[in-house]
């Protein structure tokens, strides 16, 4: 017993010595340091945005306690950069410690105007500094920074940001959210530049927000765009020749342009087109990231076409990629793709034809509750109802990795006129509704259950289709023929592939 306190004693006394000991020697760095990486690439930012952080690692190989003289950014004070050193933020540090076999962390961030970038390839560098002279060594820094066009709400004197009404509640109340009106001379959207939106960009009444082919628009946190009463959005994107860079089509994201946020759902808010808005039209727009992609109202107004949806693709929204509400809707060759709730939402009734889309829900984020396609003509609470005077899909695809992607739902002693006509749908449900009865040529027709479409990657939002897949030849050749090229250009009049892509074989 008395041999074990005495162990014990001394192991504690050691423990004590070290934890107050402070007179470690440090050997002055040498030139030695080791990183990893030479070369620090913030990626890209916008002018006057601030950068992700990005971090830096340093190694101490050697079997000495060193210490690193300075830490500095090369370009002092003038620097654009911001560095952070073992939890201590500046722009030099002096007599850094660093163990034998250790590493410490250098955490880099920036925020620099365009007029700071190299004029001609538009990069902001700078580099970090490890001491001096003899034993100098660098880490390079480097930031494409792109010049935008800044569009955001008025501040007041008091610093309050400008608001605008988005709708109207049953209750009277008023949804407001940080916006502004676009001006006259902000009505013609080019590509010369990418936009940058804060808060809601609103449409005046009366007037048409025009988007021509190949322009981006980027959008703030809960940022959108507000086409008001009888005010219209004319989107003129064309194909692109390049999938991937879709040079041609016009494309709405977040403000983030860092790799790490390209696939991040609700960064922004919605395309919301507000009640007695009519004739809104939609060709080769891409939408991704938003919460709400497109919020459609209609307002019961089923003379007048709301919108026209053509060659669109939609996908990661947080909530709903098209929400239409009592609207009237033409599309064609419509991708909806990924969302955390319902792909395409057609809620309170309206007037809707889908030809060769693709709505596919393949959400990866977490738990999904939403099926890929929901129509219904009620309230949640089933107070009111709504006439659904028409919901027609011609030669689609309704799938996703839910056992059940279609979800009807009936007012009672209400119109609910539904149509799927040469579609793949996926419901594994024994239901026995009779909205889910198959064999009912009044509601479906040449349908085809729960046959795997073969897309090439559906959980990365790519429905192309491969060449076993059941979809090909399902399609009816009128329909295809109506719609004769697919999303991309290609004939479908041959192999009548279902969808929003035609099958390519590939000799």
């Amino acid at each position: 017993m008395h041999k074990t306190f005495c162990i014990f004693s001394a192991l504690v006394l050691l423990l004590l010595f070290s934890s107050c000991r402070t007179d470690f020697d440090y050997t002055k760095s040498n030139g030695s340091l080791e990183f990893s990486k030479d070369t620090v690439f913030l990626d890209t930012i916008f002018s006057n945005i601030g950068s992700s952080t990005y971090t830096l690692k340093v190694y101490n190989r050697s079997s000495t306690d060193i210490s690193i003289p300075t830490i500095q950014l090369k370009n002092g004070e003038d620097s654009k950069y911001r560095l952070n050193v073992d939890g201590e933020a500046g722009q030099l540090f002096r007599d850094i410690p660093l163990f034998a076999k250790d590493s410490l962390y250098i955490f880099v961030e920036t925020t620099a105007d365009i007029t700071d970038a190299d004029a001609k390839e538009f990069l902001h560098t700078d580099a970090i500094q490890f001491d001096k002279e003899n034993h100098l060594q660098e880490v390079q820094l480097v930031t494409l920074i792109k010049d935008a066009i800044f569009l955001f709400p008025a501040r007041s004197l008091n610093g309050q940001r400008e608001t605008i009404v988005l709708d109207i509640k049953e209750s009277g109340e008023e949804i407001r959210a940080e916006g502004f009106e676009l001006g006259l001379d902000q009505l013609n959207f080019t590509k010369d530049k990418p936009y940058v939106i804060y808060g809601y960009a609103a449409v005046p009444e009366g007037k048409t927000l025009t988007i021509e082919a190949g322009t981006r628009v980027h959008f703030h946190k809960d940022s959108g765009i507000l086409i008001k009463e009888n005010a219209s959005l004319h989107i003129n994107g064309r194909l692109s020749e390049d999938r991937d860079l879709l040079e041609n089509e016009v494309v709405f994201e977040g403000d983030r342009l860092e790799p790490n946020y390209s696939d991040v759902p609700g960064q922004w808010g919605s395309i919301w087109i507000s009640k007695g808005s009519i004739h809104n039209k939609i060709d080769y727009l891409t939408i991704k990231n938003a919460t709400v992609g497109i919020l459609v109202h209609g307002g019961n107004n089923l003379e007048e076409t709301t919108l026209t949806l053509k060659n669109s693709q939609i996908y990661n929204s947080e909530n709903v990629n098209l929400w239409a509400k009592s609207a009237k809707i033409r599309s064609e060759n419509l991708v909806l793709g990924a969302a955390g709730n319902i792909s395409l939402y057609c809620n309170l009734g309206g007037d809707y034809s889908f030809t060769h889309a693709t709505i596919a829900n393949y959400w990866k984020y977490g738990f999904r509750s939403g099926a890929a396609l929901q129509l219904d003509n009620s309230t949640l609470s089933g107070n009111s109802t709504s006439t659904m005077a028409r919901a027609d899909f011609k030669n689609c695809i309704i799938y996703g990795s839910n056992p059940n992607e279609l979800n009807l739902i009936k007012g009672e002693n209400s119109t609910f006129n539904f149509y799927f006509e040469n579609c793949l749908l996926k419901f594994k449900n024994n239901s026995e509704n009779d909205l889910y009865n198959f064999g009912n040529t009044a509601h479906y027709d040449n349908v085809l259950l729960n046959l795997d479409p073969e897309f090439e990657s559906p959980t990365q939002n790519n429905f192309l289709i491969k060449e076993n897949s059941s979809a090909i030849g399902a399609g009816n050749l009128v329909t295809a023929q109506s719609v004769p090229l697919d999303i991309l250009g290609t004939d479908r009049t041959k192999n009548l592939t279902l969808g929003a892509y035609e099958v390519i074989f590939i000799n």
